[in-house]
C-alpha cells in the first residue's frame, strides 16, 4: 500500500515482448459459460465526462464455500469496445482497499489511446463492500469527524482516547456486519474477479490495477493464472509486508515526501516566503502543528486533520501548490481560511470515504494477521515517529482497529507465480505509498514481468497521469502484448515529470489527467 529506491543502473534495452493471446482468442467463451452471459443487462449510465459508461449489476456467493447460499451484489460499469478487432474485457480496479471502480473505467477508456481502448470492454467494478454494490459497509458513520484527539499519543490520556476510538470502530464494524466481515477480503475479491469473467463468457481477462489493486491482481494471478491474459500493476504493494510491516514502511516514505515538499517550499521562496531552508520550514510546518492542537483552524483543522490534510501532497504533487499556499497564509499572515479549504478539499470525510474505510480495515484486518498486543503497536510506531514524525501515528491509529477486529484472519498469499503470461509492472522510484521496493519485489516473484520505473518519480498511480514514456509501454503492452526486456534491475526507465509550480507563475500547469487520476485513486491505499 504506502524505500527507497536504489539507483538504477544499466541501460533499459526495449525488445518486443510476447503476444499473450490472439485477439480473436479473447472473445472466444466457453460453451458452458455463454449462459453466464445473460446474467449481465447493460444500461446506460453515461455521464457528461464518460457519456458511453454503461452498468450492470452481479450476483455472487457472500461466501464462494457455501455457492447456493446467501448472494451479494457487485456494481459493474462497461466502456464497450468499438473496433473490430477484439481483444476482451480489460478490468480496471483503482486500489483502496475499499475504492470504487465505476468510474475509473471511463478514465482508462478515455485517457488510452483511442486506438488501443477501441480494442477492449473497459469493465469497472466496485469490489464486495463497497459503493453501489449490496451490502455496501459503514461501520461507524462520521468516525472522522473533526475535531479528532492529537494523533501522537503524547499522553496516557491522548493515547486512550485513540486506543477508545479505534477499539470502538472495530466493534461497531463487528456488531452490525457479523454475517458479512468474514468474507470481506482479497481473496474473495479476487473471486468476484472470476465470477466476472465467467458472467462475461470469456475463458481470459485482461486486468490494471492501481495501489492496492496491485496485490488484487497478482493474487487473482495466483489463483486463476490460465485466466489471465494481460495483467498491468502500477504502484504496487509489496506482497510480503501485508499489511502491518507494508504501514510501517509507508511512515518513512510519507516523511521523505513530506520533506521534499518542504524543499519545494523553499525553492519559491519569493512566493510563499516560509524561507530558503527546508529544515527551517520544516520547523514551522510542526509548529503550525503545535498550535493547531490548542486552537483548531475554524473548529475543524486539529492536528490530527492537519496531517490528513498534507498526506495527499505525499500521494500527487500537483496538490503542493495548493497546500503551500494554505501553509503560506497561516504563518505569514494568521490567516487559516485557506488551510480550512484545503482541509475539506483533501481530506474531509463524506459517506463514501466512510464507506471506503470500513471496506479497508475489513480487507487489511482479515487478510492477514496483526499483532493483537498495543505494547507491539506502541514500542514500533514509537521507534519509526524518532525517524519519521510526520505521519507515523496518524497511520498507526488509521489502522489500530485491526489491534481489536472482531473476525479471524486469513493468510498472506505467496504470489510468486512462473504461470502467467509476461506482466507489465510500473513503478517510481520515491513512491511513498507504495515504496519502490514493493515493485521490485513482486518483479522478482513474477516470473515473466517487465520492470517499467519512473526515476525521481514520487506520485502514487503514474501510468494514464501525463507521463508520455511510461503511457507509451502501455499502449504497445495493450496492443500487441510487447514488453520492454533490459539488463539492470529495471527492463526500462522513464524520467519523472518536473515539479509543479507555484499557482501563480507564468510557468504554472496542472495536469488534468493527473489530478482526475488522484481523484479516482484517492488516498490511503
Amino acid at each position: 500500500m504506502r524505500k527507497r529506491a536504489a539507483a538504477l543502473c544499466g541501460a533499459a534495452v526495449v525488445v518486443a515482448g510476447t503476444v499473450t493471446a490472439l485477439p480473436a482468442e479473447a472473445s472466444a467463451p466457453r460453451a458452458a459459460e455463454t449462459a453466464q452471459a445473460a446474467k449481465l443487462t447493460w444500461t446506460k449510465c453515461g455521464t457528461t465526462d464518460y457519456p458511453t459508461l454503461q452498468c450492470a449489476s452481479l450476483k455472487v456467493p457472500l461466501n464462494y464455500a457455501n455457492p447456493h447460499g446467501r448472494q451479494i451484489t457487485l456494481a459493474l460499469s462497461r466502456v464497450p469496445h468499438t473496433a473490430q478487432k477484439y481483444q476482451g474485457p480489460l478490468l480496471v480496479n483503482p486500489g483502496g482497499p475499499g475504492g470504487s471502480g465505476l468510474t475509473l473505467a471511463g478514465y482508462v477508456a478515455s485517457s488510452l489511446p483511442k486506438a488501443v481502448a477501441a480494442q477492449y470492454d473497459v469493465i469497472g467494478f466496485d469490489p464486495r463492500g463497497v459503493g453501489a454494490s449490496k451490502p455496501a459497509l459503514n461501520c461507524e458513520p462520521g468516525y472522522f469527524n473533526p475535531v479528532r484527539p492529537d494523533s501522537v499519543p503524547s499522553t496516557p490520556a491522548i493515547e486512550k482516547a485513540n486506543l477508545s476510538r479505534a477499539k470502538s470502530f472495530a466493534a461497531a464494524c463487528g456488531k452490525k456486519y457479523a454475517s458479512v466481515l468474514p468474507y470481506i477480503n482479497t481473496i474473495s475479491a479476487a473471486k468476484d474477479m472470476d465470477s466476472i469473467r465467467r458472467a462475461l463468457g470469456v475463458q481470459r481477462i485482461n486486468y490494471f490495477g492501481y495501489s492496492y489493486g496491485t496485490y488484487l491482481g497478482a493474487v487473482y494471478g495466483k489463483l486463476y493464472p490460465h485466466r489471465v491474459r494481460r495483467l498491468v500493476l502500477d504502484s504496487v504493494v509489496d506482497p510480503t509486508g501485508v499489511w502491518y510491516d507494508d504501514n510501517l514502511a509507508q511512515d518513512y516514505a510519507f516523511n521523505d515526501r513530506h520533506r521534499a515538499l518542504m524543499a519545494w517550499i523553499a525553492k519559491y521562496d519569493a512566493t510563499y516566503k516560509l524561507g530558503t531552508d527546508p529544515e527551517k520550514i520544516e520547523a514551522k510546518w510542526y509548529a503550525m502543528r503545535a498550535s493547531l492542537t490548542k486552537k483548531p483552524a475554524g473548529g475543524k483543522v486539529g492536528a490530527s486533520e492537519l496531517e490528513d490534510t498534507f498526506l495527499p501532497g505525499g500521494y500527487y504533487n500537483g496538490y503542493w501548490p495548493y497546500l503551500a499556499e494554505a501553509f503560506a497564509a497561516y504563518v505569514n499572515d494568521k490567516n487559516a481560511d485557506p488551510l480550512v479549504e484545503a482541509y475539506e478539499n483533501f481530506a474531509a470525510v463524506d459517506a463514501a470515504g466512510d464507506n471506503g474505510y470500513s471496506i479497508y480495515t475489513s480487507v487489511e484486518c482479515g487478510d492477514a494477521s496483526w499483532p493483537r498486543d498495543w505494547n507491539q503497536w506502541r514500542k514500533d510506531n514509537w521507534a519509526v515517529y524518532e525517524k519519521a514524525p510526520f505521519m507515523t501515528w496518524n497511520n498507526a491509529w488509521y489502522n489500530a482497529p485491526c489491534a481489536f477486529w472482531p473476525t479471524r484472519s486469513l493468510h498472506p498469499v505467496n504470489v510468486a507465480n512462473g504461470k502467467l503470461p509476461p506482466v507489465l509492472i510500473f513503478q517510481a522510484t520515491d513512491d511513498a505509498a507504495t515504496p519502490y521496493q514493493g515493485g521490485a519485489t513482486v518483479h522478482r516473484l513474477l516470473a515473466r514481468s517487465s520492470f517499467v520505473v519512473e526515476q525521481g518519480g514520487g506520485n502514487h498511480g503514474i501510468s494514464l497521469s501525463g507521463n508520455t514514456c511510461l503511457d507509451k509501454y502501455l499502449a504497445d503492452y495493450l496492443t500487441d502484448g510487447s514488453v520492454p526486456r533490459g539488463a539492470g534491475e529495471a527492463d526500462a526507465v522513464c524520467q519523472a515529470l518536473p515539479d509543479p509550480e507555484p499557482l501563480n507563475s507564468k510557468a504554472a500547469s496542472t495536469s488534468s489527467r493527473g489530478s482526475t487520476l488522484h481523484g479516482l485513486i484517492g488516498f490511503r491505499g
